[in-house]
């Protein structure tokens, strides 16, 4: 997708978007690679260290399968099926059986509760579902509730062990014939229906058509340095339920040829990410904020030393100096930032390759976007002017619209932008820093202070491990700055660490920017895709 360029202005002058009018993207990143030459396209890892390879003619075969089995459901285009599995050969195969069938896939995060499942599969309206035990077991109590749901598929089980009410995936697609024709699609057809994380409010079904996978391309692809040639390896620990695992990751690689690697953490470990990494061989990744501070407050293990990373890249949280360096000195290689939503993902990024980082920024508009600082009324504001991050529309990565939600929708629009709901200013040269959402920036004496550069500084102390910020009220300066603090193993809590830690901020950063209220707590509250939720931190 993108052009070679060693700058970033030759970058932006040779790109051109080349959308096809037909696009499908199971035939994209499957089919068109399975051509008989067993090109490796994902490594299986699971909780017993068994070691799985599937090649693209293994993912055609089977996806072929399943899309037959779903038509012989009764389940066509524009069907609603959910995948409520976590990273896995099976979860793969239903995403493209999915696109192939011209249904549209419901990504759904493994370890939501009845209430979460029961509101999405309902919202959705979903006919089908692909599932394992225990969401097999999570879903049976809900049926009666979720009448179009009339079809669940359930893996790892046998025709005499099959949980009530479901098919046994496997049996299902031995039945099934690998030979399939898949649906003709339009670019613009829907494909994916991907819910908001909720850091505010109940979460909605963000649409997106079959492009957006090629809208993310350039992004990606800017944060991955360009994907250089070679044997390559992708992996990410963020579930493919999530846009970050499934379209910065597990698309996008596929799209390029690109072995992926399956892993699943019930609890993310970082030691155990180092080994998985080195083991595999991976090469490129894609690591949330949060799984970078726990791999950085954990133990080494010797084969971290063996790593062949080429480009790591990071997004979803700010972060910050001390995390960045940390990154060069362990990895081998700069941590491109990136930023999007999941409504319109992946527009801005850093790329090492082609201009250094600039501290405090996320990076610059990935070619083909157009990102602005945008008031209120979607009016371009100037360079240093604080507004909202601003997406001009249209875009081929612009979802569709909030699934069966037309205000919502509108909402989400301004003149000719799409509002992000995030602060940013940006820089003469292009440098877009992000302040922080609109509700997470604080108000004091007059002073309008983001969160990140506070948990950047706290950060580089000794005793911290995590810190998150907000503003609580306050009688005389409107709100005052509170840190919430995890601290690392060993560190005391306590008077004494409270005045260093307040000390160590205001000579950092400035008077009426250090935490004047600190509280030491076991764990953050965290949405499922590692962002922070400040609002229940504010609440509390």
């Amino acid at each position: 997708m993108l052009p070679d360029a060693d700058d970033y202005p030759s970058l932006l002058e040779r790109f051109a978007w080349r959308i096809p009018a037909r696009y499908n993207i199971g035939v994209d990143v499957c089919d068109r690679w399975a051509d008989g030459s067993a090109r490796l396209a994902l490594i299986d890892e699971r909780e017993d260290g068994s070691v799985t390879h599937y090649t693209f003619d293994d993912l055609k075969a089977a996806s072929n399968r399943l899309a037959n089995s779903f038509a012989r459901a009764g389940i066509g285009r524009g069907e609603r099926i959910g995948i409520f599995i976590p990273q896995s050969p099976q979860t793969a195969i239903a995403h493209l059986a999915a696109y192939k069938a011209g249904a549209i896939a419901v990504p759904l995060f493994a370890l939501f509760g009845a209430d979460a499942l029961e509101f999405r599969l309902a919202d959705s309206g979903a006919s089908a579902l692909v599932t394992d035990r225990a969401g097999a077991a999570k879903i049976a109590p809900l049926r009666a509730a979720l009448p179009a749901l009339h079809t669940v598929y359930c893996i790892d089980s046998g025709i005499d062990d099959t949980p009530e009410g479901t098919l046994p995936f496997e049996a299902a697609l031995a039945a099934e014939s690998e030979h399939y024709t898949p649906v003709d699609t339009l670019a613009e057809d829907a494909a994916v229906i991907i819910y908001t994380s909720g850091t505010t409010g109940k979460p909605k079904g963000a649409l997106h058509a079959q492009r957006v996978l090629l809208g993310h391309l350039p992004g990606v692809e800017m944060s991955q340095n360009g994907f250089p040639r070679g044997a390559r390896v992708f992996w990410t620990p963020a579930d493919w339920a999530w846009i970050g695992g499934l379209l910065d990751v597990l698309l996008p690689a596929w799209h390029h040829g690109v072995t992926v690697l399956a892993r699943r953490f019930e609890k993310f470990d970082g030691e155990a990410a180092f080994a998985l990494m080195a083991r595999h061989g991976v090469t490129h990744a894609f690591l949330p904020p949060t799984a970078l501070k726990l791999m950085r407050s954990a133990q080494r293990p010797p084969q971290a030393q063996a790593l062949r990373l080429v480009s790591v890249a990071s997004g979803g949280e700010s972060l910050g100096a001390g995390l960045l360096d940390w990154g060069r000195e362990v990895f081998g290689v700069t941590i491109n930032e990136f930023y999007g939503q999941t409504e319109c993902n992946m527009v801005l990024s850093s790329c090492s390759r082609l201009f250094a980082p600039r501290a405090g920024a996320i990076g610059k508009a990935a070619p083909g976007h157009r990102v602005e600082i945008v008031d209120a009324a979607g009016q371009p504001v100037p360079a240093g002017v604080e507004g909202n991050i601003g997406i001009r529309a249209p875009d081929p990565v612009m979802f569709l619209g909030y699934w069966r939600n037309p205000g919502a929708t509108r909402d989400k629009f301004a003149g000719d932008y799409l509002l992000s709901g995030d602060r940013g200013v940006a820089d003469p040269d292009g440098f877009i820093r992000f302040v922080g959402r609109d509700d997470d920036v604080i108000t004091s004496a007059g002073y309008r202070i983001g969160p990140g550069p506070i948990e950047d500084c706290l950060l580089k102390h000794p005793a911290v491990r995590m810190a998150a910020v907000v503003g609580v009220p306050d009688a005389t300066r409107t709100e005052i700055v509170k840190a919430f603090v995890v601290l690392q193993p060993g560190a005391e809590a306590g008077a004494t660490l409270v005045g260093e830690l307040q000390q160590h901020v205001r000579t950092r950063l400035a008077a009426h920017e250090y935490p004047r209220a600190i509280a030491f707590v076991d764990s953050l509250p965290m949405t499922a895709t590692g962002k922070i939720i400040r609002r229940a931190l504010r609440e509390s």
